[in-house]
């Protein structure tokens, strides 16, 4: 398999000659859900699980999860890498970008051009660490720029601060700029998709908030992508979808939420007297600071189940798809079956 992993007939090939910075694939039939293949390596003497996660179009967390048995640091030449390059497309509409956070995974459904096949690009991207999460819900490409200056806000200088590592107010274009030479900023305020300059923390949860991916992807996707480009930001550690007459799920880890911190608590607490002594709505408003609670693997499988299933009768081996729920592996697999001529979906016994 090539660095491009392109599944795509000779002639659309053709027609994209830069792909070799990018996942593309063909969309599948209406009613399909999964594009890409696993395929296997076996490290060289040198190899680091994350080189060749960059190599093949991966991230940190898509070699961890696959490959749970192989030294991340030093594998070993000659060991059997698993490459997890097979998807089950995220939920949702396919136009626009896609990021699904527990995936760590990027996906750009590039506009359909007259006489070529529809295609989605994908690739692996760094999200907010815990205590500075990347919000979800719909935005969109607010303006692109090149070599950009970096305005670390407040918070981050106050964090470099307190660790004795100063930051200046401007950061300008260059090796040290975590920025990288392209940035796209979203309509959320304070939020980028960018290069880095750390690309080792791609497929992590590393970053401010914003989306992170390595040089030569967002070198490529760059020219791709217009201002006003639909970005959807989602959650989804559990995907299940069609291939053929297969039901298949792919899950991953569920991404953990900070604990609520002292300010939060006390606002919370304070809300409770009010709204015991006068019945108003501060209790509601201060709950929704708290961070929501997580649904199970299980209420996510019941609600992608009920979707996938809503035009396409189908069964589902629950004992099967919890195996898979307590493993994330983040590799597709089969979980169920379509119903030919059945007038409702099923559950195996």
């Amino acid at each position: 398999m090539t660095r491009s992993g392109i599944c795509l007939p000779a002639m659309l090939l053709a027609a994209l000659p830069t792909a070799a910075h990018a996942e593309v694939y063909q969309l599948p039939p209406a009613g399909n859900d999964v594009v890409g293949a696993v395929t296997t390596i076996r490290a060289r003497a040198d190899d680091t699980l994350i080189d060749i996660a960059r190599r093949h179009g991966l991230g940190y967390e898509d070699m961890v999860i696959a490959n749970p048995d192989v030294d991340v640091w030093l594998p070993g030449e000659g060991t059997v890498v698993v490459l997890p390059t097979r998807f089950v497309l995220p939920p949702g509409p396919r136009r626009g970008i896609v990021l699904n956070l527990a995936e760590y995974r990027m996906y750009y459904y590039p506009p359909v051009k007259d006489g070529e096949a529809a295609t989605v690009m994908t690739w692996p991207m760094s999200i907010g660490r815990m205590d500075w999460e990347t919000p979800l819900g719909r935005t969109r490409i607010i303006a692109k720029v090149r070599n950009p200056a970096w305005y670390p806000p407040d918070s981050v200088r106050a964090e470099h601060e307190a660790d004795n590592n100063p930051l200046p107010r401007v950061v300008p274009p260059g090796p040290d700029n975590p920025l990288g030479a392209y940035a796209m900023r979203l309509d959320l305020p304070g939020y980028l998709i960018h290069s880095t300059n750390r690309p080792a923390g791609v497929g992590m949860r590393v970053s401010h908030g914003c989306i992170r991916m390595f040089p030569e992807d967002i070198g490529f996707l760059f020219g791709q992508v217009s201002v006003e480009t639909p970005v959807q930001i989602i959650n989804e550690p559990v995907k299940l979808g069609w291939d053929g007459d297969d039901l298949l799920i792919e899950v991953h880890r569920t991404l953990a939420s900070p604990p609520p911190d002292d300010e939060t608590l006390a606002r919370v607490a304070d809300a409770v007297v009010a709204s015991a002594e006068d019945s108003d709505d501060s209790l509601a408003a201060a709950a929704g600071a708290l961070p929501a609670p997580r649904e199970s693997g299980l209420t996510r499988l019941t609600k992608q189940f009920v979707a996938v299933t809503g035009e396409r009768q189908g069964e589902l081996d629950w004992n099967a798809a919890e195996v898979q729920l307590a493993r994330a592996s983040g590799i597709p697999q089969p979980v169920g079956r379509h119903i030919k001529n059945a007038a409702t979906s099923a559950a195996f016994e």
